[in-house]
Parts: C-alpha cells; sequence; structure tokens
C-alpha cells in the first residue's frame, strides 16, 4: 500500500458501506476500505499514514460544466462582479487602466457585471463606458456570458455603426435613432470578442495549470470544460495539443473533458473528419460531449420563454439556434455516436432540446445516449415529464438559484418561478443529475454549491426559510451530484465518483465534519487535502 487514511469518517457515496473508516491507497487505485485496524494490517514498507483526526473523508468532486479557460483569462481581467452601480463599474474600470498604466489604443477587457444587483436596474451602455476611457477600447462581459457592452472605440473597431444589420442567433441593441448603445446579446457578442488576439499552445497549458491548481484547493479532481465559448472554434487543434503535451509530461493538474462549443454544421462535420468524436483519451483527458448553445440567460432575458417576461410584453427571449439548425446538429453527432450537451435555461428552449434529441433517438437509436441538458433552468410540468421519459440527463447550477431567485420572481411571475430549479423534482421523478458552477459564471468550489442546494438561500441568509424550500436537497443529494452524478454524465460511474476498490484514488480530506455542521455554514469548509490518481495534488499544509 502506498498511502492508509485512518481514523476519519468517511463518506463512500455506496449504499452497501456508506461509512467507513480507513482507506488504503495501491498505485493509482483504491485499494482496501473499511475498519481502522483492518486497513492499517494492509501496510508495507513504504506506506505513508495520513491520521485524518475525525475529518471527513469524501470521493474528489467533479464539476459537470463550467469554463477552464475563461476562468483562467478573466484573472487579467477587470473583475467587476462585486459592482453595485455603473457608476463603480466605471470607476473600477478606470482604476485598472491607472494601476497597470494600459496604453491608449489598447483593449481592456472585464467580466462579472450583473445589473440585476444594481440599485438602477440599468446594463452599462457606450455612453457609460466612455465615461470609463476613450482611449481605449473597453469591453466588459455580463456575469452570465451572454451579454456584452461596448464602448464607442471598441464599437467602432468591430465596425458596428448606424442601422447595423440583423443577426441570427443574436442583437445589437439600438437607441430610437438606430445607434448601436452598446448592448449585444449573444451571437452579436462574437463581433467584438472576435478581435481578441488568439493566445499560443505555451500560454494555453499555463492557462490550465493555473486553473487547475485553484480546482484542487477546492476539492475537484475532475472538470468537464467548455473552454471554446473562450477561445473559438478555430483554436481546437491547439486547445487539444495543449491538453495533450500536458498530460505525456505529467503535469495535467486533474481530470478534463473537454466539450467542444460546435456551433454551425460545418464546424460540426469538420470535427468529425478529423476523427476527435471518436478520440479515446485516458481517465486524464478525454473529448466530449458535443456542446451547444440554445438560448441566452435569464438575468440578461435571453433565455427562451413559452409566454414574455412579466413587464416586457414584446420579449420571449430569443432562440440562438432555430430548430431547424438544431436538429441537424443535434443528428449529425448522435448519428455519429457521439453524446450531446445542450445549454438550455428557459421553459421554450429546454422543450425544444427534448423534442430535438427525442426526434435524434428515433432516426438514430441508441440505448444510452445520456443526452443532457446544461441549466434546465426553467422546467415546465411538460418538460420534466419528459427528462424522464427519455432518460435525459440535468446539469444544474445550485448557486444559480441564489443569485437568480429575485429577479426570477420579478420577471417571470409566481407560476414560472415555481418551475425554476426544480431540483427536488427532478430527484423525485428519479432524472439523473450532475454537478455544476458554471465557472466564473459562479463560483467553482462545490462546497459553496452544496450550501446552495441543501439551503436554497444566499450568504446572507435570504430569502428566509429558502426559495421554494421544497426543492432543497439533503446533504448525501447534493454531495452526490457533484461526485457520482457528474461521473455518470460521462459514463464514468464505474471508475469514480464513489469510494469503493479499484475505482480511481480521487479523494478528499475536509477541514470539518460536513455531517456535523449546520447547513448555512457548508460553505465555510475548506479542503485541507486533495489526491488525484493516487497522488497529493494538493495540500493546505
Amino acid at each position: 500500500m502506498d498511502y492508509i487514511f485512518y481514523n476519519g469518517k468517511v463518506l463512500t457515496g455506496e449504499a452497501k458501506l456508506p461509512l467507513a473508516e480507513a482507506v488504503a491507497v495501491k498505485g493509482s487505485k483504491i485499494a482496501a476500505v473499511g475498519e481502522n485496524e483492518w486497513v492499517k494490517s494492509l501496510k508495507k514498507v513504504n506506506t505513508e499514514f495520513i491520521d485524518m483526526g475525525g475529518r471527513v473523508l469524501l470521493p474528489g468532486f467533479n464539476d459537470s460544466h463550467l469554463h477552464l479557460i475563461g476562468y483562467a483569462t478573466n484573472k487579467s481581467k477587470v473583475d467587476l462582479s462585486r459592482c453595485r452601480s455603473v457608476e463603480e463599474v466605471v470607476e473600477r474600470i478606470k482604476t485598472f487602466i491607472k494601476e497597470n498604466e494600459v496604453p491608449g489604443g489598447e483593449w481592456v477587457y472585464g467580466w462579472g457585471w450583473n445589473h440585476s444587483l444594481f440599485d438602477l436596474k440599468k446594463m452599462p451602455d457606450r455612453q457609460d463606458l466612455d465615461r470609463a476611457s476613450t482611449r481605449h477600447r473597453l469591453a466588459v462581459v455580463r456575469t452570465c456570458c451572454h451579454i456584452l457592452s461596448a464602448n464607442t472605440s471598441a464599437l467602432e473597431a468591430a465596425g458596428i455603426k448606424k442601422d447595423p444589420p440583423l443577426l441570427d442567433g443574436g442583437s445589437v441593441e439600438t437607441d430610437s435613432e438606430g445607434l448601436a448603445t452598446g448592448v449585444l446579446k449573444e451571437q452579436a457578442m462574437q463581433l467584438v470578442l472576435d478581435l481578441i488576439p488568439p493566445p499560443d499552445k505555451n500560454t494555453l497549458k499555463k492557462l490550465i495549470e493555473a486553473a487547475g491548481r485553484d480546482y484542487l484547493a477546492v476539492g475537484l479532481t475532475s472538470v468537464q470544460t467548455d473552454d471554446l465559448a473562450a477561445l473559438g472554434t478555430d483554436l481546437l487543434p491547439l486547445l487539444i495539443d495543449a491538453y495533450k503535451e500536458l498530460e505525456a509530461d505529467e503535469a495535467l493538474p486533474l481530470r478534463v473533458n473537454l466539450q467542444p462549443l460546435l456551433m454551425s454544421i460545418g464546424e460540426l462535420n469538420d470535427f468529425i473528419e478529423s476523427g476527435y468524436h471518436q478520440f479515446n483519451g485516458s481517465s486524464f483527458f478525454n473529448i466530449g460531449p458535443l456542446k451547444l448553445l440554445s438560448d441566452g440567460s435569464l438575468g440578461g432575458k435571453t433565455a427562451y420563454m413559452n409566454l414574455p417576461y412579466r413587464g416586457d410584453p414584446e420579449n420571449r427571449g430569443m432562440p440562438v439556434l432555430c430548430r431547424e439548425e438544431l436538429e441537424a446538429l443535434v443528428n449529425t453527432a448522435h448519428s455519429k455516436g457521439m453524446q450531446v450537451a445542450t445549454h438550455a435555461i428557459g421553459d421554450a428552449a429546454i422543450e425544444m432540446v427534448l423534442e430535438t434529441y427525442n426526434k435524434a433517438n428515433s432516426l438514430h437509436p441508441r440505448n444510452d445516449p445520456r443526452f443532457r441538458i446544461v441549466h434546465a433552468s426553467v422546467v415546465s410540468p411538460r418538460a420534466l415529464k419528459m427528462f424522464r421519459e427519455l432518460n435525459v440527463i440535468a446539469d444544474i447550477q445550485p448557486s444559480f438559484a441564489i443569485t437568480d431567485h429575485a429577479y426570477i420572481d420579478q420577471n417571470l411571475g409566481a407560476e414560472r418561478a415555481a418551475w425554476s430549479y426544480r431540483w427536488k423534482d427532478f430527484i423525485r421523478e428519479n432524472i439523473a443529475l450532475g454537478g455544476s458552477s458554471d465557472c466564473p459564471v459562479e463560483h467553482f468550489n462545490p462546497l459553496e454549491g452544496i450550501c446552495a442546494a441543501v439551503t436554497r438561500q444566499d450568504f446572507c441568509g435570504e430569502p428566509a426559510g429558502g426559495w421554494y424550500p421544497d426543492q432543497r436537497l439533503t446533504l448525501g443529494e447534493a454531495v452526490n451530484i457533484y461526485t457520482r452524478g457528474s461521473a455518470y454524465c460521462t459514463f464514468e460511474e464505474e471508475l469514480k465518483g464513489t469510494i469503493v476498490p479499484g475505482k480511481m484514488a480521487d479523494l478528499q480530506v475536509l477541514s470539518e465534519d460536513i455531517t456535523q455542521v449546520k447547513p448555512a455554514e457548508i460553505k465555510n469548509i475548506v479542503t485541507d487535502l486533495t489526491m488525484v490518481g493516487g497522488k497529493i495534488a494538493y495540500s493546505c499544509k
């Protein structure tokens, strides 16, 4: 044995032996689970003992959907996530330019603003950003990553002038005179984002390593990432090479499953012809599923709804892909044996995606396609039934509820608010769930997500009693979606996600007993140690 963890509370995630005292690790696998004395008796000459001192040992966390490269690149941008007004956005940009001595004419990027938190619920526009600087090209992305605000200089660089043309799957907001306000939604964001100089392979490697180190510190041992949302499809071969080279050099910090975002049939066919869809990776790096976007966000009121947003009778949001485009992409991928995961937030988008999945599997039957819907935010009764009947997985983000609940109540009304983030209903209907953060949209710490799942409250304890508290999860259910549930999303439930002999030794030791602290205090627990594949990858000491 290489390691023996003993004198702890081992939460295995397995019904046959839910609780144990000790775990032995040999090589990259779990070798034994059981009582202290028996497991300790398996020691060898060079066995390293780790006394947990009563602490909890859990399977490593697995985030079923985030944006690793997006998070890593955001670390060099203006952080606007804590702004509570447009004026604060302006001042933070000014401060960033001054402190970093950014030369005139350069691009300045920011991220994380959320006008739903502003006293005046107004998105920053070009006139606001012009007050921050007219000498720099400014582009700042909303926290949902579906809306971008640009100043006049950035609009001019992107060729956005008066009466901009209509775009499929996106829009350029204009004023009464037809001038662009600087607010770009969905696909229109690419008019500006495509101007960002692409990173080289060495830069990509450094970004992956930096993000991986941060993720390990909160117990994440696996992540499933859509990186092309930040990079664009042209860099897919370079990105894959970066991951493969890091793995070959044993420098990939944690396990990665890449979710390639391919939004046109041409891009998907090129991907298939390259052979990437048949890439048989390792337990450390793999490719799939195909990632698609069907609509936008609730906060930006671009999520595609069956009925208009309350107080906005002309707005039902927008489909990013029309039904015909979505069907062509899903049918092509499914017919080639690919798994598909589609971003869908509004009730109309979710129903359209479910219907498309059903049609694809009718045309090309497969026993276990494990279609996925990422977010699954506003789920009508009809859609809930379809989830169950089609065995579609929901990749949920519990932290969304504590961020979104106020404007869901305001913008959707009581009936549709009650259809939002129906986690317990999913459990009751035996619908498979993966747990995720959508980082950098929300913080990547799974313990914050678990806290949100069991309380349905923000970090200030609001709303009292929890938002639609009947949808709260138990602690066991919440931990499961970030471990076994996320492993199921990638057909890896027999390899990881629980603590049983033969599975990967992806483990974490928590600073406190998660079963004994008050639910609202779960977010304050820290990870003391993270092991990936039988190697200690992070230690707080």
